[in-house]
């Protein structure tokens, strides 16, 4: 009897193990139509940013981050599970190629001195890349042979690197500061004021790659401006995006760079003055830059570059469609939005040409900036969220849904909308 007792003893790991994870709660948005569900709200948790790849190459997990450890989310059923317990100061994104995450662990944070990591989302083994002494990795190109990111060469001055730290309870970044009569500036003020401080710092910095397999740290290019957003191309292994980071106004922001340093190219040049662009990300195709461009007397575009034909699109963006952030379907036919503060949704966009019958035989047309507009369907009502935290969406590989953080029942939150309206 002793003997039986210890074999289930044996077997109860494993049969917790293999117990259904709890089905996470969902529901139909009132206002859209459309299904919510609540994928995770344990306090901490944390999604990636807009343009960092979340999926698996089969599209059939998700990964995010809770205090506890990287966990994956189910995409059939949104189930979740823990698949690697550890103290992470970022996670990353996954692999192109393999169901692997990357992430890395630093005593201090905050771009300090870190460690890199991978984990087989499938076994849970992990392997030490490489040792940082600073900076931080934001991007894996085509095919999961390099690492990029960027890191200061000098310290920031005492007050700027102050600022700009993530909230460990939220993960967005803070920003405090006060005006002249002394009291607290809005958020959105006082970030500006301390990106201006940054900018005109100088600090110097650079661009680099890591070779995954041997850990071996190359420059890329060196810079005084402040570089942020290194972004691969999804297609193209040696390609690119980054940009020069500030006040919008203040900068050239949008540029492309082979791995080499070669190719330097400036992205979007400017027509008038106050005019604003960026929020820059890479279309599926790896060929197709997308960004947000904002011109005078509120005239406000999602603008997009070829890098190679070196054709551009202008979608105009109407009132309601403005968004913290824009990213586009794995077809590349749609685009999704998450709002901001004149119009709180997550939102799918269908692009359409521009019906001017004078547009097909302009003169020198395909040198010329093509244009069209978005029609708009709301998905997720975002009416109570507070936007100090970006929801940052994501469409899953399949296209059939969106995934996005929000505060709207009063706290941190993963969800996911269905594009397809619930019957």
């Amino acid at each position: 009897m002793r003997g039986k007792r210890l074999a289930l003893f044996g077997l109860l790991p494993l049969l917790i193990a293999a117990a259904p994870a709890p089905k996470p709660a969902s529901w139909i948005d009132p206002t859209t139509g459309h299904r919510i569900v609540r994928v995770d709200d344990r306090p901490g948790n944390y999604g990636l940013y807009f343009n960092y790849n979340p999926f698996t190459p089969d599209g059939k997990r998700m990964i995010y981050l809770t205090p506890e450890g990287i966990r994956v989310a189910d995409t059939a059923n949104w189930t979740t599970r823990l698949v690697l317990k550890e103290k992470i100061d970022r996670l990353l994104f996954v692999g192109n190629r393999a169901a692997v995450a990357y992430y890395s662990t630093s005593p201090i944070g905050n771009e300090a001195a870190s460690t890199i990591w991978s984990v087989d989302l499938d076994t849970g083994k992990r392997r030490r890349i490489a040792d940082l002494p600073g900076g931080r990795i934001a991007s894996i190109n085509a095919d999961d042979t390099l690492l990029a990111g960027h890191r200061e060469l000098a310290p920031p001055p005492a007050a700027i690197a102050a600022q700009g730290n993530r909230d460990p309870k939220t993960g967005s970044p803070t920003y405090a500061a006060n005006g002249p009569d002394g009291k607290p500036l809005p958020f959105a003020v006082a970030k500006e004021q301390w990106m201006a401080r940054r900018l005109a710092a100088g600090v110097p910095m650079e661009i680099f790659t890591i070779d995954i397999r041997t850990g071996e740290r190359k420059t890329v290019t060196q810079s005084s401006d402040w570089l942020n957003h290194v972004l691969f191309s999804p297609s193209d292994p040696t390609l690119l995006m980054y940009c020069h980071e500030g006040p919008w106004q203040k900068v050239d922001r949008i540029w492309t760079i082979r791995t080499d340093g070669s190719q330097k190219t400036k992205v979007h040049q400017r027509t008038f003055q106050g005019e604003i662009a960026g929020h820059e990300y890479w279309a599926p195709d790896g060929r197709t830059i997308w960004y947000d461009l904002i011109q005078p007397m509120g005239v406000r575009w999602l603008a997009s570059f070829d890098v190679r034909s070196g054709k551009r699109l202008w979608y105009r963006l109407g009132a309601g469609q403005g968004s913290y952030h824009f990213s586009s379907s794995p077809d590349n036919r749609l685009f999704s939005g998450d709002g901001n503060d004149e119009g709180k949704y997550i939102s799918l966009f269908r692009p359409r040409a521009d019906t001017n019958p004078r547009a097909p035989d302009t003169l020198d047309r395909d040198r010329l900036i093509a244009a069209g507009d978005l029609e708009t369907q709301r998905l997720a009502d975002l009416s109570k969220q507070d936007y100090t935290l970006e929801p940052n969406q994501h469409f899953t590989p399949d296209g059939q849904w969106l995934v996005y953080r929000a505060n709207v029942e009063g706290k941190p939150a993963i969800y996911a909308v269905e594009v397809a309206k619930a019957p």
